[in-house]
Parts: C-alpha cells; sequence; structure tokens
C-alpha cells in the first residue's frame, strides 16, 4: 500500500522538494535586478532588510530577494554563483531542517545564504563545524562575502582568550566548534561576574557535518570537571593484579563492549588485593573497599576493550584519545570516571587525578536549546529516524547540480584477513599502473600502517592519513585525486577538503614559498593551474577517483561517507568494500551462520565471492549496531534529561543572581523561609510546650543572634506560632542590618551576591556528584523488578530538593555567623583554588584564576568557611587570605 500511494502521489521527499522549486526560480526573477546595483547599492540591501524586518516582516518574506543578493555578491566577491539545487539547500536550511548533500556539492557556499538571511535579525547565527581548522576557514573565507554585505563574522576556536571569544559572540555571525558552543554555555553558567558572560542566547543555528555531531559525538556528554581525591598509585598497583588474571576471570561482550569478572574472578582479584595489602579484609563488595572495586573494574576494562593504536595512542608521556569516527586525536580530552586513569596505568605512563564533575550536557541538550535548528551533510538520511525523534528534525536528500555516474560495485567477501589484504594490494598495484587516483580507507591506524608497509615494500609511493599525520590532512586530503595518488585514509568522515581528480591548484598555490615575488607567484600559479587541467583529463580518462574499502564500518552512514569522496559534481569514479569473515562486524555480529553461509555457497581459500545473500546480511549487521547505539543515545539521553530539568531550574536561577545588582529580596525570602522552618523544628503544640530554651541556642549557636525567645513571649504581642516567625525573621533582619551599618550597604550588597553564588556552585557540584553515584547504582535495580530510570527520577528529585534547602540553610549560617570589622584593611578575597577543566566526557583545561579585593565583611578565621565546606575558615579558604 506504501509503495502505491508513494506511486501516486511521490515520496516525502519528492513533495518538499516540489515545495521548494518556485523558491529558485523567485530568487532567479530577482537576479537581473541585484546584478544592476552597485557595490554601495547591494551591501545597502542589507539595511533595507533589517528595517522590513523591524516594521514587521518575516525573514520568509524576504527570503527570495535576500538569496537573490547573497547570490550576487558571492559572484563578485568570492567568483563563486551559487547553482539552484544550493537555493532549494538554503530553503531547507531555512526551514530548520536537514539538507543531505552529495560530497562536493557545495554546502559551506550553500549555508550562507540561510545563515545571512537569519542574521539580519541581529540575535547572531551560529555555524557549528567538527573542528577548529574548519571554523577558522569557512570563517575566513565566508567572511569577505558577509563583510561585503555589511555583517561582522566571528570565530570560537580552542584556547582563545574571553574577551576574543565574547566579541566573537556578539557578532552577526559566529563560526565555531561544537566543544567550544557548549563548553562557552557551561562555562557561562559557572561565572561570578556578568562581565565574565561570552555568549548571547541560541537563535539560529547550522550544525555541519550534522550526523557526526549530533548522532556520533552526541554519545558523550560535555563535562566541566575539577580535581577529585588523588588515586595515588591505586591504579597502578591494581593493573599489576589485573595483568595476573586468567580467561576464566572475566566475560568480555564485545556486541555491548562489556566487560565483568565471574565468580572465580571475583574471588582471584580479592586474593590478589590482599597478597598486595591493598585489602586487609572483607570482599571487594564491601563498601569501604568500594575504591578497589571501582579500580579494578576500570583496569579490567581498559585491559580488554580498549586497545593501542585502535582507541588511543601513547604520545609524550600521555593517553591520547582517537575518535572513533574521525580518525583523528583528540588531545587534551579525557575518558572520565577512572578510564583514562586505567589506560595510564596500563601503559605505564603517569597518571593523573581524577576529575569531579563541576557542570555538564549532552549535545542533545545544548542544540535543543536554539530556537532554530538546521544542519547539512551528505549523510543523513539512514539516521533520519533518530533525528526527528530526538531532535524533531526533518532530513530531506537534496538533488545533486549534475548526475551522479559513480560506480557503487558489490562487496567482496574472502575468508580470512589474509586474503582479503592479499586482493587489495594487488588490487591497488593492477590499478596504480592506470594512473587513476586511489582512496584506500581503513578503520585503525594499526591497519592503515600494516597496508602502508605492504605498499613500501612493492615500491608504490603513498600517503597516509590518520592521527598521527592529523597537521597534514588537509594537504593530504586536497592532492588525493592527483594522476597515480595513492592515500591510505583512516575514517573519512568530516574531513571538509573537497578530493579533486588532477589535483587541488588553490591548495598548491597556498603553499607556494613566502619569499617568492608577486610576478614569480602569477607565473607559477598559471603553471599549477594548467598542470592541473590537464591531470584532470587524464585521471577521467582512467575512471576518476577509485576507492577500495578495506572493512565494513559498524555505521552504513560511516561507509558512505568514505563511499562519497568520489563522483564530485559529475565526476567518474569506483567504489568497492573488501570484507572477510575475520572483520569485526562479520565476526561478533555475523557469527556461526554466517560462516555456514560461506560454507554452502562452496566458500574456499583465496577465494573472493559476490551473493546477494551477503550483502543482505552484513547490511543486517550494521542495522543491529546502529540500533544498538541509537539505543545507547537513547539512554544517555533519558538519564540528561531529568538532570537537564534540574540544570534548567539551577542555571536560571544562578543567572537571574548574577545579573541582579541587588540580591536583597533572594535574602529576605531566605530568612522568611529560616523563621518558618525554626518555627516548625521547636514550637510544637501550646506556647506551653514550646521549646524556647532550644530555639534560644539554635539561634545563638547556629547563626550568633543574641535573642530570648521567652522575653517575646512574655512582653510583646507574641500568641501564635506565625507571630513567633515574624519576630525570628525581624531578629535575623536586625542581625544583619547592624552588619551593614559597619561595612556600608554596597559593600553588604556585594558579599549577599558574592556568597549566595559561591554556595549554590559548591552544593550543586555536590549534587553532581550524588548524581553520578545514584546514576551507577540504580541499573542495579533491575534485579529487583524495578525501573532504573523511574527509580532515578524519583530519587533524584529528592536529591535536588535536599540541595535546594541545603542552599538556603547555608547561606544563612554563613551570613550570619560572618563577624565584621570595621578596622581591618582590604585583603584578597578568597577564591576557589581548585582549577576546573572542561572535556568531552574527557578533556582536561585548566582555567584562568582571577584575584578579587575585599568590598565585603572579614570572614573570622575560627568561623565557619562562606563557601559551604564546613571547615573553619582559617583550614579552607583562609589558608591562602
Amino acid at each position: 500500500m506504501f509503495s502505491i500511494l508513494t506511486k501516486l502521489f511521490g515520496s516525502r521527499n519528492e513533495r518538499l522538494l516540489k515545495d521548494l522549486w518556485p523558491i529558485a526560480k523567485q530568487v532567479n526573477d530577482f537576479e537581473a535586478d541585484v546584478q544592476a546595483l552597485s557595490d554601495e547599492a547591494l551591501a545597502a540591501k542589507t539595511e533595507e532588510f533589517r528595517g522590513r524586518l523591524n516594521d514587521g516582516a518575516t525573514v520568509d518574506d524576504l527570503l527570495p530577494e535576500a538569496f537573490a543578493v547573497v547570490r550576487e555578491a558571492s559572484s563578485r566577491v568570492l567568483g563563486m554563483r551559487h547553482f539552484d539545487v544550493q537555493l532549494i539547500g538554503a530553503g531547507i536550511l531555512n526551514q530548520g531542517k536537514i539538507a543531505e548533500m552529495k560530497t562536493g556539492e557545495g554546502k559551506t557556499l550553500m549555508a550562507t545564504l540561510a545563515v545571512y538571511l537569519n542574521a539580519l535579525s541581529g540575535k547572531g547565527a551560529h555555524v557549528v563545524t567538527v573542528n577548529d581548522y574548519l571554523a577558522k576557514r569557512d570563517a575566513e573565507h565566508m567572511g569577505e562575502l558577509y563583510g561585503f554585505l555589511g555583517l561582522s563574522t566571528g570565530v570560537i576556536v580552542n584556547g582563545i582568550p574571553s574577551e576574543e571569544r565574547r566579541a566573537a559572540y556578539a557578532a552577526d555571525i559566529t563560526y565555531g566548534t561544537n566543544n567550544e558552543f557548549g563548553f562557552d554555555y557551561l562555562r557561562d553558567n559557572m561565572a561570578f561576574n556578568k562581565e565574565d558572560l561570552v555568549q548571547r542566547g541560541h537563535h539560529y543555528a547550522i550544525v555541519d557535518e550534522v550526523d557526526s555531531i549530533l548522532v556520533d559525538e552526541a554519545r558523550t556528554p560535555l563535562i566541566i570537571s575539577g580535581p577529585a581525591e588523588a588515586a595515588g598509585e591505586l591504579y597502578g598497583q591494581t593493573d599489576a593484579l589485573i595483568k595476573q588474571l586468567v580467561e576464566e576471570d572475566y566475560e568480555k561482550d564485545e556486541k555491548d563492549k562489556a566487560v565483568s569478572f565471574t565468580e572465580l574472578g571475583n574471588e582471584h582479584m580479592e586474593q590478589l588485593f590482599r597478597d598486595a595489602n591493598l585489602m586487609p579484609e572483607g570482599t571487594l563488595y564491601d563498601p569501604e573497599n568500594v575504591n578497589l572495586m571501582h579500580a579494578a573494574t576500570q583496569c579490567l576494562r581498559a585491559n580488554t576493550l580498549f586497545t593501542r593504536e585502535v582507541d588511543y595512542i601513547v604520545r609524550d608521556d600521555e593517553v591520547v584519545i582517537i575518535d572513533e569516527f574521525t580518525g583523528r586525536m583528540m588531545p587534551g580530552r579525557r575518558y572520565s570516571d577512572g578510564q583514562h586513569q586505567a589506560l595510564e596505568a596500563k601503559e605505564n605512563v603517569t597518571v593523573q587525578p581524577e576529575n569531579q564533575t563541576l557542570a555538564s550536557i549532552t549535545f542533545q541538550n545544548y542544540f535543543r536549546m536554539y530556537d532554530k535548528l538546521a544542519g547539512m551533510t551528505g549523510t543523513a538520511d539512514t539516521e533520519a529516524e533518530e533525528f526527528h525523534k530526538i531532535y524533531k528534525l526533518e532530513v530531506v536528500i537534496v538533488p545533486t547540480n549534475r548526475d551522479m555516474i559513480r560506480q557503487d560495485m558489490p562487496d567482496v567477501i574472502y575468508r580470512d584477513a589474509a586474503d582479503k589484504y592479499s586482493a587489495i594490494i594487488t588490487d591497488i598495484e593492477s590499478l596504480h599502473k592506470t594512473n587513476a587516483p586511489i582512496l584506500v580507507g581503513t578503520i585503525s591506524i594499526e591497519k592503515s600502517e600494516v597496508l602502508s608497509e605492504e605498499l613500501t615494500k612493492r615500491g608504490i609511493k603513498h600517503e597516509v592519513l590518520n592521527a598521527k599525520q592529523h597537521a597534514r590532512e588537509a594537504e593530504i586530503v586536497s592532492q588525493a585525486g592527483r594522476k597515480g595518488a595513492v592515500t591510505i585514509a583512516t575514517n573519512m568522515a568530516g574531513r571538509g577538503t573537497d578530493i579533486m581528480l588532477g589535483g587541488n591548484p588553490d591548495m598548491l598555490i597556498a603553499a607556494l614559498p613566502a619569499k617568492l615575488s608577486d610576478a614569480d607567484r602569477e607565473v607559477k600559479a598559471k603553471e599549477i593551474r594548467e598542470a592541473c587541467a590537464a591531470e584532470h583529463i587524464e585521471v577521467v580518462e582512467a575512471g576518476g577517483l577509485h576507492i577500495l574499502g578495506t572493512e565494513r564500518h559498524e555505521s552504513r552512514r560511516i561507509d558512505n561517507q568514505l563511499r562519497g569522496r568520489a563522483g564530485r559534481q559529475g565526476d567518474p569514479g569506483l567504489t568497492r568494500f573488501y570484507l572477510s569473515l575475520d572483520d569485526d562486524l562479520m565476526r561478533i555480529f555475523g557469527g556461526e551462520k554466517m560462516q555456514s553461509m560461506m560454507t554452502k555457497l562452496g566458500f574456499e581459500e583465496g577465494e573472493a565471492i559476490e551473493h546477494p545473500w551477503v550483502t543482505k546480511a552484513i547490511e543486517n549487521s550494521q542495522k543491529k549496531v546502529e540500533g544498538r547505539n541509537f539505543d545507547v543515545r537513547k539512554q544517555l539521553l533519558e538519564y540528561d534529561d531529568v538532570m537537564n530539568q534540574q540544570r534548567d531550574v539551577v542555571y536560571s536561577q544562578r543567572r537571574e543572581l548574577l545579573e541582579a545588582d541587588d540580591v536583597t529580596d533572594v535574602v529576605d525570602d531566605m530568612q522568611a523561609d529560616l523563621s518558618g522552618r525554626l518555627v516548625t523544628e521547636f514550637l510544637h503544640g501550646h506556647t506551653e510546650e514550646w521549646a524556647l530554651d532550644e530555639l534560644r541556642d539554635a539561634l545563638n549557636e547556629r547563626f550568633t543572634v543574641e535573642a530570648d525567645p521567652k522575653l517575646w513571649l512574655e512582653h510583646d504581642d507574641v500568641d501564635t506560632a506565625e507571630d513567633m516567625a515574624g519576630k525570628i525573621h525581624a531578629a535575623l533582619t536586625a542581625h544583619m542590618a547592624a552588619k551593614e551599618e559597619i561595612t556600608g550597604a554596597e559593600q553588604m550588597r556585594h558579599f549577599e551576591k558574592y556568597l549566595v553564588l559561591q554556595i549554590f556552585d559548591h552544593l550543586w557540584k555536590e549534587h553532581l556528584l550524588a548524581m553520578d553515584h545514584l546514576r551507577q547504582s540504580v541499573g542495579l535495580r533491575g534485579y529487583a523488578q524495578k525501573q532504573p530510570i523511574q527509580e532515578y527520577k524519583r530519587e533524584s528529585f529528592e536529591l535536588f530538593e535536599t540541595m535546594l534547602d541545603k542552599v538556603r540553610e547555608e547561606t544563612m549560617i554563613a551570613m550570619h555567623r560572618v563577624q565584621v570589622e570595621q578596622e581591618e584593611p582590604l585583603v584578597e578575597e578568597p577564591q576557589e583554588s581548585t582549577p576546573v577543566n572542561y572535556n568531552l566526557g574527557e578533556e582536561d583545561e585548566p582555567e584562568a584564576q582571577h584575584t578579587y579585593k575585599r568590598e565585603h565583611p572579614k570572614v573570622g578565621r575560627n568561623d565557619p568557611c562562606p563557601c559551604g565546606s564546613g571547615k573553619k575558615y582559617k583550614q579552607c579558604h583562609g589558608k591562602h587570605g
């Protein structure tokens, strides 16, 4: 029935495109008019559009003419005119949808149309990329176009100071990476001064390589962390013990990437800990041995689930993570929850301190904050369901500017890896003789280097692109289409550089020596362009770029990204994947059924086989993994949605406090709340049953308020508990007013605001730690026939309520117990000395420390520290003051 309806009415994608084609015609109708404008008149259109928006027009009203203006400006400034299909793609982006376009169709240029249109409101438009190189490149290149039209452009990259970040966000258009946008949001919600805020809202964003950012990287949340208690030598000692285990001591599930101790393994581990004098008594599951159990679990994972040169590399006494999807190194990022320390112990490098979460958010919840979100990529349709369910984003496939003539050959399958690699090397040799450029895709550094060694033995010149050649990435990719070029690449996702047949002349010209004179440079540039044009013809005759995939990735989308490097803009090309039964995907998800199928098909050693059954089985295996990965991301989001509700409350209240010049109303509400709590605690029943002595002692000892409730009862008009609450509130208010008389109102307001923020942050940090522990513990509730997520929701709500109560209570205790000494000279403000780190689940990056002058009452050395730690001031922040 679905097939019949599609034939009658067209697919959803076809109907959406049909609605957009008239927009392209309208843009073309404006072309003659805008071409007749001078540069000044064309640039003046921006202010005209802004005026029309202010008068009530919508961006959709302006779209045809605005797109025509941008296209004409691009022709004049960049020498590039948008194709009609790029107009269609930009219309999709303006609607807040995902535009899927083949590689080489000009997504970066296409985005300028929608970015310009949505930046006209002055609320800011963000373009999100996968790495700093692309952010800087696109901001500089496309910034010329925006600048011509009178819009400002900023760029956010790792390591720039706050002043530059603030200026970049204040620009009309801001380019940056997903990590930087997310971390800036978290940093803003940890700021102590309005002047430290950098972001100004979330109006409109286009996410480039949207599948990589919103799907692949969404499995790991963004985390800002600070050092927790030092692990000492525990991970190194534990790793040495783990290496003594045998296979019977643990069970490994490669499908779920999980490992756990068997009953025998638990006993063996306990005995090893006892022999090493690390666990004098008890079992690993006793509360006092929780650190040992945690270290043992993480070290077991490090030794059984993580592979050097695949998941990470060791460089300069550090374990550096390798991005699973892009093959890039991720310097500075660290796995959380002790996993990175376990890897450091495994590789015998310096074990860094563990971190504690100070702030976190998932990419899902960060990007869902935007009023309008759009995305673009070459491969999104396979994840259309996830985009719709998680982000309410629809995927629309944009037709190519020229017909796609690339040949996608069937997969060939071999019995084992040796046969497969032998066939790959033989085919590379054969193709290389035809002068066709060859791109070989691998899924790990280790396998790319094995292939490299074989090609070197056979005298075939080649380039290798993996995490170890990260710095030369753009250079290698740009020339991978030259005559006879052989390039081995580990995961081609999100490279952002086109492979042009015959070579990329612009990249070659940019690499010319700086010492050349302008005249010599012009001569060389002409020679390069002519050589690339001649090579282009030869490469086209040789069949274009040939792509050989050495293994299927667990995601069809990553395979499609590799395939998509060939066949750009109507170029010829050919792609083929080589598989073996030893491949992880085939071995883990194909299993005995696949082996049995191969035997029935007469599968012999050294023989390759192509069969629809096998292709279907491979596709089903990939679908299984994609489904599992979706479930992982969905579960992460379910838990973070609970956390996100609390985060929204905390961050919104904190932002109100931060932006307020005076928090007197907040303090007074806390005083009133405290008065009610004290009444509830001490005044039960009739007046003669009231615990007035205990109330007096509580006021004195907890809050240093000298008052006698018995006198209020005897001499004042106090008949009810409500009357008594009023008297307590008045006493608390008078106590603070006496301090204010000494310090002055301005300094007291500053102190109140600083104290509330500091205690808020301290208790939020403790709450995050408690939530981490809760998350780990609720998983075991399933054994008791309880839903872990429901248990998490219930208990996290109770924890949150407790945290908010503690904020009010500890603020009042600290505020009332502080001693004011008018004669004391100014000293430095006590400041958190804990360095702060930012990580994508895992990144370390110390935040600069700031020094403040004290502008409010001095805290006595024996008083409780205002930070709420429970320690005396002289033993806490007073140690440095």
